[in-house]
């Protein structure tokens, strides 16, 4: 049995060496015959030149270098595309998730005969905000979504050859990996663990905006609901309109000498309505603009190099 561990390089650097020295560690404890695998994302510091020169020292190190940076998930496919082991153990180096859980990993996968073991965090170690705003948006997109995507999973999971080679045929150019894991289906378990929190001064690498970009490409890929919903406020404000109107001419057939509305309810009316149609607007032009990206069939990343031991491979 062949083992590959794969991960991703984003300002890094710091994390390296202990990162490669505890998976090899752990790597070995499950077998001999292994290779890890580092995905470097056009890291903005010194991250590969670190790699590269650990590499000298660990031949079963391949370094797979973007031509730029994708974005986490595209890096993630590119380690295991570049993979070769029967199994794959994926996981972020920033050791939040720790390399010591791959044997619990392994022995789950083969006790219980599954296809995947993955992480799911027993409770959330950011700040009081993020962890409310992480409870809403996995409720939300639980609720939207016809797949059921685990609650709170991690990056940090084992993986057999035959679910790695499915999640590889998925061609989604906007990719939301979390929800394609599930939706991969085969045999899978998620284990309750507790992340490793940051040291101080050294936060994550995802801004506001990337968090916010992340989480409407998660529910245009994996829900229709905001177009259902787009189109069930058009149905109700219809029908309010009509019965509205009934209710105009009922109190003028009544009361012909009463005043019916006024200036504030008009421009409430305006505001209200022009607001509704601009939102409309923008959640068709989101799922307008995905149709977009995915019929250009880009690549979702460019390998300028591999490296392969002490020789390049272009």
């Amino acid at each position: 049995m062949k083992l590959s561990v794969v991960s991703t390089m984003y300002r890094s650097a710091q994390y390296l060496e202990a990162f490669i020295s505890r998976c090899t560690a752990a790597a070995m404890s499950v077998t001999d015959h292994y290779e890890i695998v580092l995905v470097n994302d056009g890291s903005p510091d010194d991250s590969l030149h670190v790699a590269l020169s650990m590499q000298e020292r660990n031949p079963n190190i391949r370094i797979v270098d973007l031509s730029r940076n994708f974005g986490h998930h595209a890096a993630i496919v590119a380690g295991l595309e570049s993979s070769t082991g029967d199994l794959v153990f994926l996981m972020d180096c920033d050791l939040e998730e720790q390399p010591e859980w791959l044997p619990r990993f392994h022995d789950e996968l083969q006790r219980h005969h599954l296809d995947v073991v993955y992480g799911v965090q027993e409770r959330r170690v950011s700040t009081t905000s993020a962890n409310f705003l992480g409870e809403v948006f996995w409720k939300s997109i639980n609720f939207m979504s016809s797949v059921r995507i685990p609650h709170n999973p991690m990056t940090c999971r084992l993986m057999t050859r035959d679910y790695v080679n499915a999640l590889l045929t998925v061609e989604d150019r906007v990719l939301y990996l979390a929800g394609v894991f599930s939706w991969a289906g085969f045999k899978q378990k998620g284990v309750p663990l507790v992340k490793s929190p940051r040291p101080k001064g050294h936060g994550s690498t995802y801004s506001v905006g990337k968090r916010l970009l992340q989480v409407t490409e998660s529910f245009s890929s994996f829900s229709i609901a905001p177009l259902f919903m787009v189109f069930m406020t058009g149905v109700v404000t219809w029908a309010a309109s009509i019965i509205y109107a009934f209710y105009i001419i009922a109190i003028k057939l009544i009361w012909p000498d009463s005043v019916v509305g006024g200036f504030a309810s008009l421009m409430l009316s305006i505001w209200f309505f022009s607001g509704l149609i601009i939102l409309s607007i923008g959640i068709v032009g989101l799922y307008l603009a995905k149709v977009f990206q995915e019929v250009k069939r880009r690549p979702l990343f460019i390998v300028k190099k591999t490296y392969e031991g002490a020789r390049n491979v272009t």
